[in-house]
């Protein structure tokens, strides 16, 4: 592998959209080789995403509607890091939050960055176990059907699409990994 420095270095920046949670920017960028282009993106402050295990060996899973593209998705419990937020702390409030459970064994299995492209969000991956059951705790806008699948069952609804949220596949695969190694 060649050592070629391949960095952008930035010359200008503006925010051309400012939204609650995401900034669109647009940057003039001196390349490599000494041309100039411009970079379009979407800051993000980041998120976790939860892989829980019951002691049966079932997932709790989430069918919630995603308004950007107007239909269901069968996801893992996940949120975004709020400011100065430590991301274990994310991962266990996001999962209290949406199905009520909490855990007292937090494995951080990775991280991801879903959209290198045009954001810099980065999703945090962990699995949970010894798990709780409890009441959720919901913000007003979250509205979510949870429920538990075997293992084996969310892996054949990866290769059937009926899971299609990246956030999910990817975790998914990475505690497959994890509790291979570990059993």
């Amino acid at each position: 592998m060649m050592d070629i420095d391949l960095t952008e270095h930035c010359i200008s920046s503006e925010t051309i959209a400012s939204g609650g949670m995401l900034n669109v920017k647009r940057d003039q960028v001196r390349l490599p080789n000494g041309h100039t282009s411009q970079r379009e993106y979407v800051t993000h402050p980041g998120a976790v995403v939860v892989v829980p295990i019951l002691p049966n060996g079932n997932v709790i899973l989430e069918r919630q509607f995603r308004y950007p593209l107007h239909q269901v998705f069968v996801e893992l419990p996940a949120g975004k890091i709020d400011a100065g937020e430590d991301i274990l702390v994310t991962g266990q409030r996001e999962l209290l939050e949406e199905t009520g459970y909490s855990a007292s064994n937090w494995i951080k299995l990775g991280l991801q960055y879903p959209c290198i492209g045009y954001s810099n969000e980065v999703i945090h991956m962990y699995l949970a176990r010894d798990l709780t059951a409890g009441a959720h705790q919901r913000d007003a806008d979250e509205s979510m059907e949870v429920f538990e699948l075997s293992f084996a069952d969310c892996m054949k609804m990866i290769q059937t699409g009926e899971i299609t949220d990246a956030k999910t596949i990817i975790a998914l695969f990475f505690a497959e990994k994890y509790l291979l190694q570990h059993a």
